[in-house]
Order: structure tokens, then C-alpha cells, then sequence
């Protein structure tokens, strides 16, 4: 089970959840960035690299019996914070095209000098709770 914590009075944040409370089974994917399957970049758009990067965090989760629904937490980390925030709509289509309108997640964006993959332009951590079977 998940619940959105919303302090009253606070406006609704849009895209993200302030904070989320969950019980159940933990799944923490490592930062994916957006390489495909054979750790290979297909592209050097920032929002190319985003819908792969979900892609990625979506396999993962996938492999834990979990879905996009269950992500409690993420935490995004970009080289170009303008180029991430010009590009914001085709990122949030790129993000509901991958794991639909699912926002309830508390969320953080970071900008870095650099990732360790050298063509990498975001890198995505996840942390999700499976609800445990009734």
C-alpha cells in the first residue's frame, strides 16, 4: 500500500509527490542511464536518453516482479539542468509514454559535471515497495 503525503495548505506539486509513505517488499534499482540492452548509446538527446533510461529502470523492475505504480522514489541526475528544463515536456511525454501517469513518487533532479559513462546525459535511481500479498 502507498500513500501520498501532501501537507495541507501546500500546493500539489506537479509530476512528483512531496513524499510517499509504503509498506511492503523494497526494490532499489542501481542508476540506469540510456544505453540499450547491449550497453550501447543509440542516441545523444537528452530526451531519447530519458525514455531509455525508464526503459532500463522499467526492466529492472520488472525482474523484482514490481511495476512502474510501485516507485516511491527517484532521483535524477542530469549534466545540463537547462537543457533538462527547456526540454521538460518532451521529458514528462518520454515518462508517460514509458511508465504512464504515474506520479506519485517523490522525486529529486540533480544536476552533475559528469556521469561515469561518458556519453550519459541522466542517470535514474529508483526505490519501489511491492505491497505484500493480501
Amino acid at each position: 500500500m502507498k500513500s501520498v503525503l501532501q501537507p495541507e495548505g501546500w500546493p500539489r506539486p506537479r509530476g512528483y509527490a512531496n513524499g510517499v509513505s509504503a509498506q511492503g517488499r523494497q526494490v532499489f534499482v542501481a542508476g540506469m542511464v540510456g544505453w540499450n540492452a547491449a550497453s550501447e548509446f543509440d542516441s545523444d538527446d537528452l530526451v531519447d536518453q530519458v525514455r531509455q533510461a525508464l526503459a532500463n529502470v522499467k526492466a529492472v523492475l520488472a525482474e523484482a516482479g514490481a511495476r512502474p505504480e510501485h516507485m516511491v522514489r527517484m532521483t535524477w541526475y542530469v549534466v545540463d539542468r537547462a537543457d533538462y528544463l527547456a526540454r521538460g515536456r518532451d521529458i514528462g511525454a518520454a515518462y508517460r509514454e514509458v511508465m504512464g501517469q504515474h506520479y506519485d513518487v517523490a522525486m529529486s533532479a540533480v544536476e552533475v559535471s559528469a556521469l561515469m559513462e561518458a556519453r550519459a546525459k541522466v542517470e535514474i535511481e529508483v526505490t519501489a515497495v511491492v505491497p505484500q500479498a493480501l
